[in-house]
């Protein structure tokens, strides 16, 4: 089995403390290990042959300082040379392992979700595997616990298996609110997580058959022996991102595809999508307030607030349902409800040239 992580996500939402350079994925909300390590300490247990992390360019010094310190299997950090979303760096991870082994399992994670029950997630992972080596595209569906209206949904044909893997018949974009009700009422329709296993050929195999100008590229990267040295692919993946376009795996591939498969799982996930999600991955105080990294709290009379700051007393009198977040050169002061527009800040601030604190 090999690991594929995806972690060249750029973060807005967690602003002042995501930047450019270090985004959600390369920092810890939580005040410990990072969310990327925290996706590679997961699969450890595993035994993968080998994990793959694709970024881009300016974060891959920040990745390869990260990963230095897991050596007991071998980790490969390769760059993006531009954005060109999940279809393309799923499409170069998996040319990458067929060159060496075509049979190989990859599953792909991304860098920057939390999962609470990681046992959970390991043994789905390699019943997932059966499946993908009969040469099934297998995703895994969250069990929702709410009418979300911020996930997609995989819609899954439950009526002829008992525990699964069940097939897919839809993928669904994220639905008002009437819709998610119904779908949480439906029973079988579940979250989409963005985590896949599959053959490295299969996947390579349906990329062709579904996006043929990606394959067409992918096929002008030539490997020279067996020897891992990604290194001298530099130049040719430069050439040949330079001609693909951006797609997603998901719109491009999986809601084509006839081979596509759901296992159901429940195991504490989120997708840590804004400052809003903290209280999702640090449990709340009894106040229902969140407060990381201060080296002390008082609070009078304030209730729902999200805080992170630099090691230092924080005091919060009379307030209710703020996301205050302090850096050594940033202040965020934000209603819980706007979590989503913290990436408007970031937009505005690169308008105004304040490339400093992006």
């Amino acid at each position: 089995m090999y690991i594929v992580i995806l972690a060249g996500g750029s973060g807005t939402r967690f602003w002042p403390l995501s930047r450019a350079a270090c985004p959600k994925q390369l920092i810890s909300i939580t005040g410990d290990r990072t969310m990327l390590q925290r996706t590679v300490e997961r699969v450890l247990p595993l035994k993968p042959k080998r994990i793959l992390i694709i970024t881009n360019s300016l974060q891959a010094e920040e990745t390869g300082r990260q990963m230095a310190q897991y050596r007991k299997i071998p980790i490969d950090v390769i760059a993006e040379p531009l954005a060109r979303n999940t279809a393309p760096a799923i499409g170069l991870a998996a040319s990458i392992i067929t060159a060496h082994d075509p049979e190989g399992v990859m599953v792909v994670l991304p860098a920057d979700h939390f999962i609470k029950d990681e046992a959970a997630l390991q043994q789905t992972l390699i019943n997932a595997g059966h499946s993908a080596r009969n040469g099934y595209l297998v995703t895994l569906g969250i069990l929702p616990s709410r009418p979300e209206t911020g996930y997609g949904y995989i819609e899954a044909d439950m009526e002829l298996r008992g525990a699964g893997p069940f097939p897919v018949r839809r993928f669904v974009e994220k639905p008002p609110l009437k819709e998610a009700v119904r779908y949480l009422d439906a029973g079988n329709f579940f979250w989409n997580s963005g985590m896949f296993i599959w053959r490295a050929d299969i996947i390579l195999k349906e990329i062709e058959a579904h996006l043929p100008d990606l394959a067409g590229n992918l096929a002008k990267i030539s490997f020279s022996g067996d020897v891992w040295e990604l290194s001298d692919l530099k130049e040719q993946i430069e050439s040949v991102y330079g001609s693909v376009a951006s797609v997603s795996i998901d719109f491009g591939v999986m809601e084509k595809s006839s081979r596509v498969q759901v296992i159901p799982v429940e195991m504490g996930w989120s997708d840590v999508g804004s400052w809003s999600s903290l209280p999702e991955v640090v449990e709340p105080d009894d106040s229902g307030t969140v407060c990381v990294n201060a080296q002390e709290h008082i609070s009078l009379d304030s209730t729902g607030c999200l805080i992170y700051v630099d090691s230092r007393v924080v005091a919060t009198v009379g307030v209710n349902n703020l996301i205050v977040v302090s850096t050594p050169d940033a202040l965020l002061i934000c209603d819980r409800e706007r979590a989503q527009d913290v990436k408007k800040v970031v937009e505005e601030l690169g308008r105004r040239g304040c490339s400093s604190v992006l």
